[in-house]
């Protein structure tokens, strides 16, 4: 697929140099539309006559008829009726860019899962911070997805397992699970602490149905919970907050709380840390806009530094563990 790059105004121009104008070819989609000159004009808002000469006009500048004159009114030739779907799409196409251009003209639209505003806000705020000029509106939602044929949205990041896409795709860092709370909740000490430290303590569930804290406790050799006491929300983000005051031990994404890590609002007790298989990525449509490839440079940059670090921390003092038994 060609992109806007690959253009220069050359090359448009002697694409079409006879392109009839856009006035011409609404007249014409009207016209085709209704079949009906009186009906046209009062369409268009000109006069029976002034829709007959730019029919006219540009049939004599085609060379061929598109329309057959019949005393019950118009009628499309083949080539009219070829022609009319490519320029009805073509003038809805223009009207809509016009719009959204108009509209927000500065202002890029990235849908995001609730789970990752933890990793990409701070970075889109210190993006805007460094380039003023470039507007970068984020849209929190708890569905996993994108439809860019539907949804108006010029990027998107999603979680879950890779899948076959037809927009482009960006991988930004995979889901690594190791549980996570406030320092000195668990009695032990590190790194003595046991999964038997956790019976006493409230487990915080990112989902109801507690596939990740299941996910690493058997991957620890747990065949069950070993706490009866629990709290489910409905994203990995409400349930990371709950264990920032303390409420509990929550499962978390190593990458989403690394800046929490740091700053030391947070500890991963344990050492056992697991791969669910899962991936954030970076979903774009083709030809992405300046002002969009650079923010995508930008998050491809990012990205690259979380999982550098991520790396350097799992080498140092951690074990992993790959959904499938593969460990490292």
């Amino acid at each position: 697929m060609n992109s806007y790059a690959d253009f220069s105004p050359l090359s448009v121009a002697n694409s079409a140099p006879n392109l009839p104008s856009l006035n011409v070819l609404k007249t014409f989609s009207v016209v085709a539309q209704t079949l009906n000159l009186t009906r046209a004009a009062e369409l268009l808002h000109i006069t029976q006559g002034a829709v007959s000469r730019q029919i006219t006009g540009l049939e004599a500048s085609l060379g061929y008829p598109l329309f057959v004159r019949q005393a019950r009114g118009l009628t499309l030739t083949p080539r009219g009726a070829q022609l009319l779907p490519p320029i009805v799409q073509a003038l809805a196409q223009m009207s809509e860019a016009l719009q959204r251009v108009a509209s927000h003209p500065d202002t890029l639209r990235i849908k995001c899962p609730t789970c990752s505003m933890r990793w990409l806000l701070p970075r889109v705020i210190q993006l805007q911070n460094d380039r003023p000029d470039m507007q970068i509106e984020l849209t929190a939602s708890m569905a996993h997805g994108v439809d860019f044929s539907s949804e108006h949205f010029d990027a998107a990041v999603v979680f879950g397992r890779p899948t076959d896409t037809s927009a482009q795709s960006l991988h930004l860092f995979d889901e690594v699970l190791t549980p996570v709370c406030v320092p000195g909740l668990l009695p032990q000490p590190l790194p003595e602490v046991q999964v038997s430290d956790l019976e006493q303590q409230t487990l915080l569930h990112p989902t109801r149905d507690r596939r990740d804290w299941l996910l690493w406790l058997k991957s620890a050799g747990e065949q069950g919970l070993p706490s009866s006491k629990s709290q489910h929300f409905d994203t990995l983000d409400l349930a990371i907050n709950s264990a920032l005051q303390g409420y509990g031990v929550a499962i978390g994404d190593l990458t989403l709380i690394e800046d929490d890590l740091r700053a030391h609002r947070v500890i991963a007790p344990f050492t056992l840390c697991v791969a669910s298989g899962a991936a954030y990525q970076l979903l774009y449509p083709d030809n992405p806009s300046p002002a969009l490839r650079v923010a995508i440079d930008f998050l491809n940059q990012e990205a690259q530094r979380s999982r550098e670090r991520l790396d350097t921390l799992l080498a140092a003092s951690r074990q992993l563990v790959h959904v499938g038994g593969k460990s490292q």
